[in-house]
């Protein structure tokens, strides 16, 4: 979502650039039962109908101009109803006898023009015929911009909530990301100590892939996902690591679909899940320690992708781990219910970790 776009109301040209052609349509079938009355009462005069029909066409468009004008005047009424159209008829009788005047005072005007009379009944059955219609309309089109405007801050206060859930979100996502490098950056400075004067080659190669790994934490709360691929890329560097320092008691295996390459997963996402393995099996057992890494895509458009050891774990952890801990607030943060992490005993001993992503293909 882009947090800059704010979607309100229309404003009032673009509104009433919308209406044109309804308000357009209205006044024409206003002119049609105007002449068919005519011809019922035996005294069709076209060109008087039109302009009668066309002077309250006008008085209503200019009335409609003021009107959309001050609307943003009660904008802060809409909780309001009453209040609202309260404020909104206030001036209504001295708009009515501006409308009524100037409506008749045009007809007059163009009438004369025409060197014809205007014929009309007394002023009084006039002006309570015409005050009788403006009253109607006036509400009818009041109840029409309480309805826009209600609608357009309703729509407003939505976007609004939305982008400030997206903006706690990638708060809350900064937050766990950064969480993530004093974990792998304490054992990776450790193997790599351990190297400096028996084997600095290695240690140098070691210490390029902490620095790709650095890097990658750094930028990861700006760049909260890639693809499996890239992520497969920073979590070897972490495996070389790792493996360098226990060659003789770990072995990794790596089962991975091409067709998951692509598929999005949370930046240095995996990485946790392998140093698990690392802390908590193969740093406490003097036995080889079989890791497998899988990755497979479902019918069910769902990435799944498993960290398995063959450690003695014999039970479920009561709790949640930071590293483990993070990852679920992130995946919650980036994909919601539509991702999950499982943790698996595996047959013989040992612990099957299972995340559970959306990728569509």
């Amino acid at each position: 979502m882009n947090t800059n776009l704010l979607v309100d109301e229309p404003q009032p040209i673009e509104l009433l650039r919308r209406l044109v052609w309804p308000w357009v349509a209205f006044w024409l079938l206003i002119f049609a039962v105007d002449i068919q009355q005519s011809m019922w009462s035996g005294e069709l005069q076209f060109w008087r109908t039109l302009v009668n029909t066309s002077t309250s066409a006008l008085g209503a468009t200019v009335l409609i101009v003021v009107q959309m004008g001050r609307r943003n005047r009660r904008r802060n009424l809409l909780g309001q109803p009453l209040k609202w159209f309260l404020r909104a008829w206030a001036w209504m009788p001295l708009q009515l006898v501006v409308y009524v005047t100037g409506i008749y005072a045009l007809r007059l005007g163009i009438y004369a023009l025409a060197g014809s009379r205007y014929r009309h009944g007394s002023w009084g059955e006039v002006f309570a015929y015409d005050a009788t219609a403006f009253v109607e309309f006036y509400v009818l089109f009041s109840g029409i911009i309480f309805g826009i405007q209600s609608y357009g801050a309703w729509a407003a206060e939505r976007v609004r909530s939305a982008q400030q859930a997206n903006l706690a979100r990638q708060a809350q996502l900064a937050q766990l990301t950064q969480q993530l490098q004093p974990h792998f950056l304490f054992n990776a400075l450790n193997t790599i100590s351990s190297l400096i004067h028996s084997n600095p080659d290695s240690a140098d190669r070691l210490l390029t892939r902490l620095a790709t790994l650095l890097r990658a934490a750094t930028d990861a709360s700006q760049r909260p996902e890639q693809s499996l691929a890239d992520e497969l890329t920073l979590l070897h560097a972490y495996a070389d690591i790792m493996t360098q320092r226990f060659s003789d008691r770990v072995r990794i295996t790596w089962d991975v679909d091409a067709a998951t390459s692509t598929c999005p997963v949370p930046t240095l996402g995996l990485q946790p899940l392998l140093e698990n393995c690392f802390r908590h099996v193969v740093e406490r057992r003097s036995a080889p320690t079989h890791i497998a890494i899988r990755a497979r895509h479902d019918d069910t458009d769902k990435l799944q992708i498993e960290i398995e050891d063959d450690g003695e774990t014999l039970g479920l952890p009561d709790t949640r781990g930071v590293g483990l801990g993070n990852l679920e607030g992130r995946l919650q943060s980036l994909y919601g219910t539509q991702a999950s992490l499982a943790l698996q005993l595996r047959p013989g001993g040992g612990l099957i970790v299972r995340v559970t992503l959306p990728c569509a293909h």
